[in-house]
């Protein structure tokens, strides 16, 4: 791992190439669909770019929130558990410009694919409105582990978006 010692905090600097390789192994980008009367239409929709990890890695995610200057970190996830979690639609636009500079390398970068267009349908205010809706539904469909046995009760005519093919497998940075 290529570090810096940052003189003024004592803590590395990541290389943005770590930050990708870290988020391909364990990183998850998810869409989180809720049902809600509040809503307009009933459904909230949320954003999540996240690690889980040990506890005792608590060091790392507070490295990786320091590099991109967003997001928290919790403890509430299980007694060994702590993660580290960007939501807001504001820091999101920073994590979706890393990857856009440093590109994930994976299976993993078809859900970013997928997280990012529910991103840009949410900037445009397209999730209030019911084809919006229906669509982000379908992407979701299409990532991680699809839909949950209650948004395909409430959603039965989605057809999932085609996932994207990941294909480019070249490393950028060695380190």
């Amino acid at each position: 791992m290529n570090q810096k010692l940052n003189t003024t905090t004592s803590s590395p600097t990541l290389n943005p190439w770590f930050i990708t390789g870290f988020t391909d192994g364990e990183g998850c980008f998810s869409i989180s669909i809720i049902k809600n009367k509040k809503c307009k239409l009933g459904w909230e929709i949320k954003l999540s770019f996240n690690f889980s990890l040990h506890k005792k890695d608590k060091a790392l995610l507070e490295n990786i929130q320091s590099y991109f200057g967003v997001g928290s970190i919790s403890t509430k996830h299980g007694p060994q558990t702590i993660k580290y979690y960007v939501q807001s639609i504001k820091d999101l636009a920073i994590i979706i410009d890393h990857f856009e500079r440093c590109p994930l390398i994976t299976q993993k970068r078809a859900d970013y694919e997928l997280f990012k267009q529910v991103f840009y349908l949410i900037l445009k205010k397209e999730h209030l409105t019911v084809s919006g809706l229906h669509r982000i539904v379908a992407i979701k469909a299409s990532i991680n582990k699809g839909l949950s046995s209650e948004l395909k009760a409430a959603f039965t005519n989605i057809t999932p978006v085609p996932r994207p093919k990941v294909e480019e497998i070249l490393i950028h940075d060695p380190y």
